[in-house]
C-alpha cells in the first residue's frame, strides 16, 4: 500500500461514513439525516426566494421564478448525471480501499467539470429567451424570467463545483460537511435575496444574483474544506490525473440518469406548457405549491442518494448479501416520513402558499396540484428508492426505462387529455397514475433479482475490463467499454 494510502487512513476518518458494515437502518439514518437537514436548508432558500419575489415584486415575477425552473434543469440535467455516476465511482472505490484510483477520479470530473460548465453557461445565456417563448411563458412573466434565468446560467459553474464537491462528498459517506456549506449558503441567501430585492428593488435578477453568490459561497468552502479535512483526495487543477478510463466508467454510469433527468425536464416543460396556458394566477399557484411538495418529497431523494452510496460501498466490497437490506431499511424509513409529511403538507396547504402570494385564485390552483398528487407521493418513493439501489449497482439503464414509461407513456399524454375532459386541476392525477406504471415493471425486475447476477463495478475493482456475469445462463461475456467487472453472486 502507498504512503498516501496509510496516511490517508489515519487523518479525519470520523467524518466518512463506511458503509460495509453494521446496521442499515443506523448506517441510512446517520448519512440522511445530515443529508436532509441540508436538502431542506438548500429548499428553505428556494422558497424564501419565491417568498420575498412573490411578495415583493409581484405575482408575474413569482410565476417567472417557477417557470424558469425546467429551462435551467434541462441544461444542467446532462451534466448532474454525470456527476451521480461520479459518486457511485467514487463510492465503489471507496468501498474497495482504492485510495489512489479514488484521487484519479476526483482528478478526472474536476477537469470535465469546468470545460463543460464554461461551455452551458454560455449556451444557456443565449437561449434563455427563446427557449422561454417556447414553452409559452406571459409576456407579462418573460420579462422578469429571462434576466432571472440568463444570470442563473452565467454563474452555473458554482451550481456545477458544489454538485461536484457533493458527489465527492457522498460517496465518501461524509454527509456532515455538506450540512456546513449549505448553512452558510442559505444565510447568504436570505440576506442577499433581501438586499438586492426588497431594499435596492432590483426584481428577479436580485433574486438570480443573490443565488449564484449563495452558490458561489458554497463552492469555495467545500474546495476548502475538501483540502483541508480530506487526507484521502484532494482537489487539484495542477499535477493531477485526466484518467479517460474513469471518466468513461463516470459517463457510462451517469449518462443514463443524465438523459432520465433531461427527460423528466422536457416532460416538465410541456407540462409547464399546459400549466402556463391557463394564466399568471394558475402559474403562480403550480409554483409554490411546487416549493411545498418539495419539503415533502426531500426525505425520499436524501433516501435515494442514501441508498446509492450504501449500494455502491457494498458492490465495492463485494457484500452484495448486504444490498437488499438495505433497500427494506430504506423503504421502511422512507414510509415512516411519508406518513408524516404528507398530512402536514396538506393541512397547511393553503397557508403556505399564502406565504408565497395571497390571491385566492392562486391558492386554489395550488391545493389543486398538492390534493391530486400528494397522497400518493409513496409510491414515487419505491420507484426513487429502487432506481437509485440498481444505479448503485451499475445498472443504470433499467431505472431509464421505468422513467420513461412514467413520463412519456402516462404523465405527459394524460396531463393534456385530463385538462381537455375534466378541467384544468385534474390534469395532476396523472402523476400518480404515471408512477403505477413505472412501479409495475421496477417492482417485478427488481424481486425477480437477476440485476444481482450483473453488477457492475468501476475500472480496477476486480478487473480491468467489463466482464458480465449471467448465473441464469452459465455465460461469461467480454465487453471492450473498459468499464469493470461484474460480481458473481
Amino acid at each position: 500500500m502507498k504512503i498516501f494510502t496509510m496516511v490517508a487512513m489515519t487523518k479525519n476518518n470520523q467524518m466518512r461514513l463506511d458503509m460495509t458494515s453494521g446496521s442499515p437502518y443506523a448506517l441510512l439514518l446517520r448519512f440522511a439525516l445530515p443529508l436532509l437537514a441540508g436538502n431542506l436548508l438548500q429548499q428553505l432558500y428556494n422558497v424564501v426566494d419565491s417568498i420575498i419575489v412573490g411578495q415583493y415584486v409581484g405575482e408575474e415575477a413569482l410565476a417567472a421564478v417557477g417557470t424558469s425552473f425546467p429551462v435551467m434543469f434541462l441544461f444542467v440535467s446532462l451534466f448532474a448525471g454525470i456527476s451521480m455516476g461520479a459518486a457511485i465511482v467514487i463510492a465503489q472505490y471507496f468501498g474497495a480501499k482504492n485510495y489512489e484510483r479514488l484521487q484519479h477520479t476526483v482528478d478526472t470530473i474536476y477537469r470535465a467539470f469546468i470545460v463543460s460548465s464554461v461551455v452551458l453557461s454560455a449556451a444557456g445565456y443565449f437561449i434563455a429567451e427563446p427557449m422561454l417563448r417556447l414553452i409559452n411563458v406571459p409576456d407579462a412573466a418573460l420579462v422578469h424570467a429571462v434576466p432571472y434565468l440568463q444570470i442563473i446560467f452565467l454563474g452555473m459553474i458554482f451550481v456545477f463545483g458544489y454538485n461536484v464537491n457533493a458527489g465527492i462528498l457522498q460517496g465518501m459517506g461524509d454527509s456532515k460537511s455538506l450540512l456546513m456549506y449549505l448553512s452558510v449558503a442559505v444565510v447568504s441567501n436570505i440576506v442577499l435575496d433581501l438586499l438586492f430585492v426588497a431594499v435596492l428593488k432590483m426584481g428577479t435578477a436580485g433574486a438570480a444574483l443573490a443565488t449564484v453568490i449563495a452558490q458561489m459561497v458554497a463552492f469555495a468552502i467545500g474546495v476548502w474544506h475538501i483540502n483541508k479535512k480530506h487526507a484521502l483526495v484532494q482537489i487539484r487543477i495542477k499535477g493531477g490525473v485526466m484518467d479517460w478510463k474513469i471518466l468513461r466508467d463516470a459517463i457510462r454510469l451517469g449518462i443514463p440518469a443524465g438523459l432520465g433527468n433531461m427527460s423528466y425536464s422536457l416532460g416538465t416543460m410541456l407540462l409547464q406548457n399546459l400549466v402556463n396556458s391557463y394564466g399568471t394566477a394558475f402559474m403562480a399557484g403550480f409554483a409554490a405549491a411546487s416549493k411545498i411538495d418539495a419539503f415533502a418529497f426531500l426525505p425520499m431523494l436524501t433516501l435515494g442518494v442514501a441508498i446509492t452510496t450504501y449500494v455502491g460501498q457494498n458492490v465495492g466490497a463485494a457484500k452484495i448479501d448486504r444490498v437488499t437490506d438495505g433497500v427494506k431499511a430504506a423503504l421502511v424509513i422512507s414510509a415512516v416520513t411519508t406518513l408524516i409529511m404528507v398530512p402536514l403538507s396538506l393541512i397547511f396547504g393553503p397557508s403556505l402558499i399564502g406565504l408565497f402570494n395571497s390571491n385566492p385564485d392562486v391558492i386554489a390552483a395550488g391545493m389543486a396540484y398538492l390534493t391530486r398528487m400528494l397522497p400518493y407521493i409513496y409510491l414515487l418513493a419505491i420507484m426513487m428508492i429502487l432506481s437509485s439501489t440498481l444505479r448503485g449497482a451499475g445498472q443504470a439503464v433499467i431505472p431509464l426505462f421505468f422513467q420513461m414509461l412514467s413520463l412519456w407513456v402516462a404523465r405527459v399524454p394524460l396531463s393534456y387529455l385530463f385538462a381537455h375532459y375534466f378541467g384544468r386541476d385534474d390534469m395532476f392525477y396523472s402523476f400518480p397514475i404515471g408512477w403505477v406504471l413505472g412501479l409495475s415493471f421496477a417492482i417485478p425486475y427488481f424481486l425477480r433479482g437477476r440485476w444481482k447476477r450483473r453488477i457492475v463495478t468501476a475500472s480496477g475493482i476486480g478487473g480491468g475490463s467489463l466482464a458480465v456475469s449471467d448465473e441464469a445462463d452459465g455465460e461469461e461475456r467480454e465487453e471492450e467499454s473498459g468499464a469493470g467487472i461484474d460480481h458473481q453472486v
